[in-house]
């Protein structure tokens, strides 16, 4: 169907087995042709939505044997915003340089519509406060498309950013003059966007400095907004590139973001001079609010350790629950510690998606969902750093959508005691200075856990 939207006037014939369209509750032949093509597709996008302008932005052009064609509208208030665009037809959710180089123009001639009509506020106006309440559509048709990764979601080609920069430009500038009020009109709705974010964001900078105010925070550390220490969380990621994805996917209001350089200190084998020395450590201390074992004023409701899906992964999360467990118990016992679960593949056939945690799940998704085709593709991440951000929130940090494992720990009251010594135990065999005793250990239950490691 967004086929034919794209390919305007054309019509788009569609059969499945009889079979198939009983257990996908489909219709076994449809026909798809839309004479008005995108406009078309924006109009079925916002029905039922009201529309600020009966007139939206629209055009053609080509270009060295390319060809593109946008529409944009804009809702009048309290809509989600909606932006689609496509490469030879297919979708490109992550978006690329099109995207980029289509919202500079739009940017760039606001500013310039701004300058033109005396209104200097215009000036300060960034992307988002524009595509606020928006709803686009753009197809661009190249020769030689270069797409990111096998999914082909994100266009990189570099040079389209700046060609569209300047095709857009001219049919925008004509569209403004063409009704001064409508544009004036849509340049305060883009500088009210703009106000509220700059208010929004000075009274976030004011909550969170008093709560930050008697002590220097990490400079690595991303912080969130938000002071309800409920609805807070801080993300524990391995490395820069891992850091700099999680910054991107996260909830800025609510979630923080300490990226931590490789695999941090064993405090159950390292001398305690070492560990108060210790860079990374003191930066994870003091972004927590940290100040001895027994007194710390917890800065965020949940401690999220995000690590990659694979056994090095697994290692600096056992590092950091060690940690956790022997500085800082009680964060452990009043449930404040959590791990994250990336996942460590992306199953494609067609259009849809599925991603799996480990080994033993994308086999069980292949068999059931996908009912063992053999035209799955299979994608392995290679850590936090090389999923989109959007990839990234969708599957691991969005509030409705991830899955958490919750880090228990028995108490030392008389009830748990026994259960408690046992842990203290098994923490100083895995972790402590003593290898004889972890060689051990590995021999008396390798078999047991056989099937859970990862080699």
């Amino acid at each position: 169907k967004t086929k034919a939207y794209l390919t305007k006037g054309i019509e788009i014939r569609w059969k499945c087995n009889s079979s198939l369209a009983d257990k996908f509750n489909t219709s076994e032949s449809l026909k798809f042709k839309f004479p008005n093509g995108i406009n078309d597709y924006l109009n079925d996008l916002t029905t039922n939505k009201s529309i600020l302008s009966s007139e939206p932005f629209s055009g053609t052009a080509k270009f060295e044997n390319n060809s593109i064609e946008w529409i944009m509208n804009w809702f009048t208030s309290g809509e989600d915003s909606i932006f689609k665009s496509h490469c030879n037809t297919i979708s490109t959710p992550l978006g690329g340089t099109h995207e980029n180089g289509f919202k500079n123009a739009i940017l760039k001639g606001f500013k310039t519509w701004g300058e033109l009509s005396g209104n200097k506020k215009a000036q300060d106006l960034i992307i988002d406060d524009i595509f606020s309440d928006t709803a686009v559509i753009i197809s661009i048709f190249l020769k030689e498309p270069q797409f990111q990764g096998q999914t082909k979601e994100k266009l990189v080609n570099t040079e389209i950013n700046k060609q569209l920069l300047n095709i857009i430009r001219d049919p925008l500038d004509y569209w403004l003059s063409s009704d001064a009020l409508r544009a004036n009109d849509l340049l305060d709705l883009a500088i009210s966007k703009m106000e509220d974010r700059k208010r929004r964001k000075k009274e976030k900078e004011i909550d969170r400095k008093s709560a930050t105010k008697k002590f220097r925070l990490p400079g690595k550390l991303a912080d969130c907004s938000s002071n309800e220490l409920l609805d807070t969380e801080l993300f524990i990621v391995e490395g820069d590139s891992a850091g700099g994805s999680a910054k991107q996917a996260r909830d800025r209001q609510t979630q923080a973001i300490l990226p931590l350089r490789g695999k941090i200190l064993n405090v159950a084998s390292a001398s305690k001079d070492k560990s108060i020395n210790n860079q990374e450590l003191s930066d994870l201390k003091l972004a927590l609010g940290y100040k001895s074992k027994n007194m710390f004023d917890l800065r965020y409701g949940k401690i999220i350790i995000m690590t990659d899906a694979d056994v090095d992964g697994a290692h600096i999360a056992a590092l950091l629950m060690t940690f956790f467990y022997l500085e800082m118990p009680s964060v452990i016992e009043n449930g404040n510690l959590f791990l994250a679960q990336p996942p460590l593949y992306r199953l494609t056939l067609g259009d849809v998606s599925e991603y799996a945690l480990d080994e033993k799940q994308k086999d069980l998704i292949i068999k059931k969902i996908f009912k063992d085709s053999k035209n799955v593709e299979v994608s392995r991440f290679k850590g936090l750093g090389e999923m989109p951000p959007k990839q990234l929130r969708e599957t691991t940090m969005s509030k409705e959508n991830r899955k958490l494992i919750k880090v228990n720990l028995p108490n030392r009251n008389i009830e748990e005691a026994d259960k408690r010594r046992d842990v203290d135990r098994l923490v100083d065999i895995l972790m402590g200075k003593k290898a004889d005793k972890r060689f051990e250990y590995i021999q008396n239950n390798a078999i047991s856990i056989l099937d859970e490691l990862d080699i």
